[in-house]
Order: structure tokens, then C-alpha cells, then sequence
């Protein structure tokens, strides 16, 4: 037991530093870590609460880099995906995944070779790229890659990317979380161990990866976010 919560701990860690660096990465690592022990769904439920603290802690913050102007088609489009997503939380992870993970690949093939940044989405676009997001993050616990991977179409700086995926991130956990919260019924209390240590752990992780975060220069942080992106796409499809 003690060596799980030392793991589990290590982990949230990891996950907090990601996201800091990325604004994704917490449900990415901690999810399947958990769900080595746990059901894929109370793996799910447990992450999303950790994950809905260090977002919001992470999103005031940075509050003063957030691009409202992307936050608001994108992410309230992301907002309704979500409500969806968790209505149908579950159904048809297997397929849902190797599809995020072929796309994910893609997208991050595309920010290495930077022929995304040359892609100029309109309203409607912003809107389905949201939604899409939003909807695996409902439905799979897994959205900041894809999040992530379609925020790299604007020109954004690195802390504005990181802190408006935040604020995205935190509206879809705003939309999920009632409702997986609705539907645990008594299995949140047996989730009390992992979702406390989970939730210290990607708070010392936020902090950490946030002072990274400002050293870094726009090229070598779009590097980094388009690897984060491919990596995660191989794994979703390796398992």
C-alpha cells in the first residue's frame, strides 16, 4: 500500500509538471497509472477531481495570459462536447481511443513540421475543434492532447497556450464533474486515498512545471507540446 501511494504520488507529480508545460497531461499519465488498480471508470472518476483542483489552481494564475477571444468559441463548444461526452461516458472507449490516438499523431506530425501554423480556422471550425475536444474529455477522461493539439493552429505564446488550454480544460471539468459525481453513487468513498494523494501531488507538479513554463522560448515550447502530442497518440493506439 505504501509503495502504490509512493508511485501514485510520484505520478500526480509527473502529470502536474506536464500539464504546466503543455496544459495537458494530468488525465493523460494518472488516468491508466490508476487504472491498473481500479476500473477504467472509477480511474476516471478519481482523476477528475485532482485534475478539476490543479486546473482551476493552474487557470488563476495564469489568468492574465488567457486569449479570450480563442476561449470563447473554442471553449465553450469544448463545454458542450464535455456534457455530451459524460452523458456517454464509457461507451466505445476502445474505438474512441484509436481514433484520438491516428489524430493526435497526425496533429503532432503537423506541429513539427509546422504545417499547422499555416491553418487559420473560422468560427465554425473553432467551434467543431472544441466541441470534438470537449467530447472525448466527457467520454474518456482524455481530452487535453486533442485540446492541446488544435490550440496549436493559433499563433499563441507559451503561456498564453498553456493558461487559455487551461481555462478550456476547467470549463469542460465544470460541465463532467457533476455528472460523474451524479452517477458514483457510493464508490467515491472507497477513492478517498488516490484522489487525496493525486491531488497534493499534481499541486506540488503545477507549481514546479510553471516556473519551467516562463523559461522557455516559443520554438523550443511548440517542440516540446507537438512531441507530448505525438508520444501520447502512439500510446493510445499501443494499448
Amino acid at each position: 500500500m505504501i509503495r502504490e501511494g509512493i508511485a501514485w504520488f510520484v505520478v500526480s507529480i509527473l502529470g502536474g509538471i506536464t500539464a504546466s508545460l503543455s496544459g495537458f497531461g494530468i488525465g493523460s499519465l494518472m488516468t491508466p497509472a490508476l487504472a491498473t488498480r481500479y476500473s477504467v471508470a472509477d480511474a476516471i472518476l478519481a482523476v477528475s477531481i485532482p485534475h478539476a483542483i490543479a486546473t482551476a489552481v493552474r487557470c488563476w494564475r495564469l489568468r492574465r495570459s488567457i486569449d479570450w477571444t480563442v476561449l470563447r468559441g473554442f471553449g465553450i463548444a469544448s463545454a458542450v462536447g464535455g456534457i455530451v461526452g459524460a452523458l456517454l461516458f464509457l461507451r466505445s472507449e476502445a474505438e474512441l481511443e484509436t481514433i484520438l490516438g491516428v489524430l493526435l499523431i497526425a496533429t503532432g506530425l503537423g506541429g513539427v513540421t509546422g504545417w499547422n501554423r499555416r491553418i487559420h480556422p473560422g468560427r465554425l471550425g473553432s467551434a467543431m475543434l472544441g466541441g470534438a475536444s470537449g467530447f472525448f474529455g466527457g467520454m474518456a477522461g482524455n481530452q487535453g492532447g486533442l485540446r492541446a493539439a488544435a490550440l496549436t493552429i493559433w499563433h499563441l505564446s507559451p503561456a498564453a497556450f498553456v493558461a487559455t488550454s487551461t481555462a478550456v480544460g476547467l470549463m469542460v471539468d465544470a460541465a463532467r464533474l457533476p455528472i460523474y459525481l451524479a452517477g458514483a453513487g457510493t464508490d467515491l468513498g472507497s477513492l478517498a486515498f488516490p484522489i487525496a494523494i493525486g491531488t497534493a501531488g499534481v499541486l506540488i507538479g503545477t507549481l514546479a512545471g510553471e516556473r519551467i513554463l516562463m523559461r522557455l522560448s516559443a520554438e523550443r515550447f511548440r517542440q516540446i507540446v507537438s512531441a507530448l502530442i505525438i508520444v501520447l497518440g502512439v500510446w493510445l493506439l499501443a494499448r
